[in-house]
């Protein structure tokens, strides 16, 4: 069979030696400096509109026009449970790629596209409340200070929300069962 050589083990990311760095774009909820796997984000634009979707989940910005395809538009802020600077509301989102499926996620700011030595990783703090590590995938020290490192698919996955919801208030969970209140 002729083809390619497979590559030398020494340039393999797991190789014992290799390159131990991770990339992570930056961007800003809240005052707050947050990363993402730069192998999720897709793009960086402005918003121009967000068609509302009634009865969706607060988080849910809208709809919005990617490039003509139509994408489920979150707030960073919202779904991370900040509280708003109070300043006008943001006009930036970065695509993100979760499972084959695009989404914008409206930020602040973005900041750089920066890498993180693997020994720079810590144990999530102890003081961060569940469901923000729940959204988190891991914090690295920088620079900066802490930069937690969102987990892509929990901060799309609405079902986990609904599912601790219904923990938290055993009222819905009767009236879900037909209960009576």
């Amino acid at each position: 069979m002729t083809g390619m050589a497979p590559a030398p083990a020494s340039t393999s990311p797991l190789a014992p030696g290799a390159d131990k760095r991770r990339g992570f774009f930056t961007v800003l909820a809240a005052g707050q400096l947050f990363g993402l796997p730069v192998d999720a984000v897709q793009t960086i634009f402005r918003l121009q509109a967000a068609t509302p979707v009634p009865l969706g989940p607060a988080v849910v910005a809208g709809l919005v026009n990617l490039r003509g395809k139509i994408v489920v538009a979150l707030s960073l802020e919202k779904r991370l449970g900040l509280q708003s600077n109070g300043g006008a509301t943001s006009a930036l989102a970065v695509a993100v790629e979760r499972r084959g499926e695009t989404f914008a996620l409206i930020v602040d700011s973005v900041g750089d596209a920066i890498e993180c030595e693997e020994e720079e990783r810590i144990a999530s703090p102890r003081h961060i409340h569940d469901e923000r590590a729940r959204l988190t995938v891991a914090y690295y020290r920088t620079p900066a200070g802490i930069l937690p490192i969102l987990d892509v698919d929990a901060l799309f996955d609405m079902r986990a929300d609904v599912l601790a919801a219904r923990i938290q208030s055993p009222q819905s969970a009767n009236i879900s069962a037909g209960a009576n209140p």
